[in-house]
């Protein structure tokens, strides 16, 4: 009997993770990845750091290559091709060449769909400038690089305070440029409480960022060549020689929705824990598809690379045969800024609150080592509970050296329905480069028993 026919949309983590999975289990099965880009499982989350200068060279960014795929796992990756239409009852794909322009279709009888997610760019004029950039695929980050290498920019203007805000307006600080970063926000990183996102915004100013808040973008001005040269907000003009627009992305989902393939309320495309769309034969993972939210117990959409290559993983299983669902995410996440660690995980006071949950909050500052010990930094840790059971909800952590992977325990711990008294008790290891005797998280953790 014939082995079914894998068709995969996107071809970067979710895309290539499903792809391999089922080249493991079935050798000779007929795969075809369609990728509208020039590379495939690449760090896109490292590209902040190559534009810094940190990595050297983009090729330390891909895990693997088109053509490894293609020789020594016999996956037919085609480049430079893009999807532009699913039909769900004959089982094809409409497909364009992008370099020949050439049209054709492709039959399936399991497709994947892998589309990620898109950078939002808002209509607003002059974002077409030169020296304009978002970030999303790995071409976007070399093109960053590229026209920083090219103009050697003096000024730049980051518009959101996001992680790919932070990161950028990081790197581009170490490339010896001055910063500003603007938000429509009252905060910078929306996905933590305000009292935390003020420790952040803090050290940004120290460490010379120029930060405004409650400032709406409303145009891009460029010079006589086409390039940029101010942001002009709803108050007032900045010089600008490069911009880096970091306004939050949207899945790709569009290509799904035009074939009647169901759309969640995220926006993303909707699926149950096996990553099956609402289509038979049809799944969908990463960037594009939504997750269960583990406390929320409910759909979500959460753009993140970690999401992407278990999305991927699980999917890959299903196509294989195997039987594998997807267990949720919390939406833990991590980032710094120069030697500052930012980390988030489960719900914030403020989602708590906008859900209607009884809850409650504790935020302590204390040590990442013991005190007396060379290095020790300062951390602050905030948990929030339900009130009534004790079970944990969220937690946040901004500190120095050590502070940020703590995020871990505390997402372990919501995953486990751990409370905070579990927290207390747990075994959790001390000695003085590491930890003072009650880790921070816990001293945290004993202020709401």
């Amino acid at each position: 009997m014939k082995e079914p026919k894998l068709v995969i949309i996107g071809g970067d983590a979710a895309g290539m993770s499903a792809a391999s999975k089922v080249r493991r289990m079935h050798p000779n099965r007929e795969i075809v990845v369609f990728e509208m880009g020039e590379h495939t499982s690449y760090s896109a989350c490292g590209m902040p750091y190559y534009i810094a200068g940190q990595v050297d060279g983009a090729d330390n960014l891909i895990a693997r290559k088109p053509e490894v795929f293609r020789e020594k796992q016999n996956i037919d990756v085609r480049t430079f091709h893009r999807v532009t239409a699913i039909d769900t009852k004959a089982k094809t794909v409409s497909v364009e060449d992008i370099h020949s322009r050439l049209s054709f279709t492709e039959s399936w009888d399991q497709l994947l769909i892998a589309t990620g997610a898109s950078p939002i760019r808002p209509p607003i004029p002059g974002l077409g400038a030169k020296g304009v950039h978002s970030l999303s695929i790995l071409r976007t980050g070399l093109d960053v690089y590229d026209d920083i290498e090219a103009h050697h920019p003096k000024t730049a203007v980051v518009v959101g305070g996001g992680y790919i805000g932070i990161e950028m307006a990081e790197a581009l600080l170490e490339r010896g440029i001055k910063v500003t970063l603007i938000d429509m926000a009252p905060q910078v990183m929306n996905t933590m409480d305000s009292d935390m996102a003020e420790l952040v915004l803090k050290y940004m100013k120290d460490e010379g960022i120029s930060v405004f808040l409650n400032e709406k973008l409303d145009k891009v001005e460029t010079d006589a060549n086409g390039r940029v040269k101010a942001v002009v907000t709803d108050k007032q003009s900045l010089d600008a020689e490069i911009v880096i627009l970091g306004l939050g992305v949207k899945a790709r989902a569009g290509i799904a929705d035009e074939a009647g393939i169901e759309v969640g309320e995220s926006g993303a495309i909707a699926v149950n824990k096996k990553l099956e769309t609402s289509a038979e034969g049809v799944w969908a993972a990463g960037d594009c598809a939504e997750s269960h939210h583990i406390v929320l117990d409910r759909q979500v959409h959460i753009a993140l690379g970690t999401v992407a290559n278990k999305h991927g993983l699980v999917a890959g299983s299903n196509l294989a045969g195997e039987s594998a669902e997807f267990p949720g995410v919390l939406g833990t996440a991590i980032t710094k800024f120069n030697d500052l660690e930012i980390a988030r995980t489960g719900l914030s006071e403020k989602e708590a609150k906008d859900e209607g949950i009884s809850y409650k909050a504790e935020t302590i500052t204390g040590s990442t080592k013991s005190g007396y010990f060379p290095g020790s930094g300062s951390i602050t840790v905030k948990l929030v509970t339900d009130k009534k059971s004790g079970r944990i909800l969220g937690g946040q952590i901004v500190g120095f050296q050590g502070s940020g992977k703590r995020i871990d325990t505390i997402a372990a711990a919501i995953t486990g329905k751990l409370t905070a008294q579990n927290l207390v008790d747990m075994d959790l290891s001390y000695a003085p480069p590491f930890s003072p005797v009650w880790d921070p998280v816990q001293t945290c953790a004993r202020r709401l028993v």
